[in-house]
């Protein structure tokens, strides 16, 4: 049986989700975020950066901001995760605090970490969001566990996606319409190249088609309007969703929970 607990900080850029699937599949998408999870049962397949990977019980999984992925039981008995999402700008606040001076973001060379203190710390910063510790806990907690994840796992620099003009030109696009019905020789022009053109330079450049990018653009806004108590009905369509209903669907496939439970997990 699939059951999910969320939480979500009222202030900063910090969720954490609890949850146990055996039948939900992730559609492909990325998040705003670094994510961070350990795999507490069972085993977890997903696809992130062109290759196929597994996460078994005691592993730590490491998503930068924006890498593509899914998500899916290995067999039928399901797996247990656990898994924090941490914006950019508090992981640079965090590392700031540490360094003593203004640091760089990091870069995770690979999605999955074999390291049992790395999954400790997570564990112990996980159990600590999701229950009653005490906000300073929480921050040390938080502080120790973006450190070790950084020293033991992170590679130097940042990752910039390599880009052409044209495919920057269509992602200004969507991000400035995003809830607009944008077809594909409109895109295309805008980008200044044939439709083919952008769609594999798209691809290359971010992991997924343009209308998958335009929909990811459409459910991060709709989370950002859901945080701040909009009705669910009205965020969809104030966000490019043809009713409540498609919204819901896509929520689920791409965050394992309805919006509804999103919205009460603040």
């Amino acid at each position: 049986m699939d059951w999910s607990r969320y939480w979500r900080s009222p202030d900063r850029p910090l969720e954490a989700m609890h949850a146990h699937f055996e039948r939900h599949v992730y559609h492909r998408h990325s998040h705003e975020t670094y994510s961070f999870g350990v795999t507490e049962d069972g085993y977890q397949a997903f696809r992130c950066r062109g290759g196929a990977h597994t996460s078994a019980a005691g592993m730590v999984i490491a998503f930068n901001p924006d890498d593509p992925h899914d998500g899916h039981a290995a067999d039928e008995l399901g797996f247990t995760y656990r898994i924090v999402h941490i914006g950019p700008e508090l992981v640079s606040d965090v590392l700031a605090d540490i360094a003593g001076r203004t640091a760089g973001l990091p870069l995770f060379g690979s999605p999955v970490v074999s390291d049992p203190v790395l999954a400790r710390n997570l564990r112990g910063l996980h159990t600590a969001l999701l229950g009653t510790a005490p906000a300073l806990r929480r921050d040390e907690l938080l502080t120790a566990t973006v450190g070790a994840m950084v020293h033991r796992a992170a590679s130097k620099g940042v990752r910039v996606p390599s880009v052409t003009g044209a495919v920057e030109r269509a992602r200004r696009r969507l991000e400035e319409s995003f809830p607009d019905d944008i077809g594909a020789d409109e895109l295309a022009e805008a980008a200044g190249c044939s439709r083919f053109a952008l769609y594999r330079g798209f691809r290359r450049a971010y992991g997924m088609a343009p209308s998958d990018y335009q929909r990811q653009l459409r459910l991060r806004a709709a989370r950002r309007l859901l945080a701040g108590g909009g009705a669910i009905g009205d965020v969809a369509a104030r966000t490019g969703f043809a009713d409540q209903s498609h919204l819901t669907r896509w929520f689920i496939r791409c965050y394992g929970m309805t919006p509804g439970r999103f919205q009460r997990s603040g």
